[in-house]
């Protein structure tokens, strides 16, 4: 795998911690900045929407820059936002600054998994998919912690400043291991490459994606109640839950590098079976608190494992979009990211308890089946009706009775 993979890797991982640090530090926000608690909370939101919308719509404008360009661009807008959030002294100008911030980060993923699947080869696309995503998934075991540790001792402003500080190295070591080259004068244009989603099956798997990427931030959004209210332990434990579940989701991408490219309808048929059970399992027992720290990091594993093979076959499907397959993937992730906390605060707020968010994971990867099966039968059937009359005598050639 080349040396620049790993080097997307780490700037995805500095995103990551952004994306998801800022749960621990809106209360502070709030009181240094003197706005409410919801208003401090949409800084979240806004952050989602700015990675659902900026994904494609960014990646279409950098469509003719040099990739390590466009990465180098996405990459410093970035790091300057987190400088001017820790610096500014008004709630107006952080939120602009989130939202500028998702939408370099959104570009930078974009951008970033195609050109590591680029990178990886034919045949690797699905690994390389995996390796980016860790990222993420160190962020989660990591960077989130460690923002969250660095905050109590210095404030939510040395958080943004980490952030800035981790995305310096991977600006000098883009620089040197992601090639400059040029936009290929042949390169499908932006409206061709739109037009790969009519490719049915690229539309089903980013459905999947959505549904299974929403599965897994709706429960693990609410881990914290399932720790406190269902299995009755006080919030010094939060953090184990947070890291079995993180330590999880990097076990599940390696398998899904490992297999997703060589295996990957087995992969996804057997891992989403069982990430449905897991789920109803989790439900079921999570008021015992051993079982269910066993069942945060299987789910973790196999929730990532999934999710990181259908992305990893948005690149398989997408051949004719090579650059905008990144934004739709990117897309994809994060409408499951915002749509699985939304559904799973609805179920909580209709008095369903704080086991139902894993029941609503639950729901969506039954759906995710659903679709996925309706999708592979009627696959199955369109070709062998094409077999069937390419096997079929022309009315020319059939005899007379």
């Amino acid at each position: 795998m080349p040396f620049a993979v790993y080097v997307l890797a780490l700037a995805v991982f500095a995103q990551g911690m952004s994306e998801f640090m800022l749960s621990g530090l809106v209360p502070d926000i709030a009181d240094e900045l003197s706005v409410s608690i919801p208003a401090a909370g949409s800084l979240t939101s806004a952050f989602a929407i700015g990675m659902v919308v900026g994904a494609p719509v960014v990646a279409i404008l950098s469509l003719r820059w040099p990739r390590r360009n466009a990465l180098l661009t996405f990459l410093v807008i970035f790091l300057v936002m987190h400088v001017i959030g820790a610096l500014t002294d008004s709630f107006e100008i952080l939120m602009v600054t989130r939202v500028v911030a998702a939408l370099a980060n959104a570009g930078f993923l974009a951008v970033g998994l195609a050109s590591a699947a680029a990178m990886a080869g034919p045949n690797l696309k699905g690994k390389a998919t995996s390796i980016l995503l860790s990222g993420v998934t160190l962020a989660c075991i990591a960077g989130v912690p460690a923002g969250a540790f660095i905050s109590e001792l210095w404030g939510w402003r040395s958080a943004f400043w980490a952030v800035a500080i981790l995305s310096v190295p991977p600006v000098f070591a883009i620089l040197r291991a992601v090639p400059s080259t040029a936009p290929d004068p042949g390169a499908p244009s932006a409206l061709s490459e739109l037009r790969a989603l009519r490719n049915p099956r690229l539309l089903v798997v980013l459905v999947l994606g959505a549904l299974v990427n929403g599965a897994t931030f709706c429960s693990f959004t609410y881990l914290a109640l399932v720790v406190t209210d269902v299995a009755h332990l006080s919030s010094s434990w939060v953090p184990l839950a947070l890291l079995l579940f993180g330590l999880g989701s990097f076990a599940g991408v390696n398998i899904g590098g490992r297999f997703g490219d060589s295996k990957p309808l087995q992969l996804l048929g057997f891992g989403a079976v069982a990430l449905l059970a897991g789920w109803l399992l989790f439900a079921l027992t999570s008021g015992n608190a051993v079982v269910a720290f066993v069942f945060m990091f299987i789910q973790g594993t196999l929730s990532f494992a999934v999710g990181s093979t259908l992305i990893g076959q948005v690149f398989y499907l997408a051949t004719g979009a090579p650059t905008l397959a990144g934004g739709f993937a990117t897309s994809a992730l994060n409408v499951g990211a915002a749509a699985g906390p939304a559904l799973g605060g609805i179920a909580i707020g209709a008095g369903l308890g704080f086991r139902s968010p894993l029941l609503v994971s639950a729901t969506m990867v039954a759906v995710a089946l659903l679709v996925g099966g309706v999708a592979l039968l009627a696959s199955r059937s369109k070709a062998a009706a094409a077999t069937a009359e390419e096997g079929a005598p022309s009315s020319e050639q059939t005899p007379a009775v």
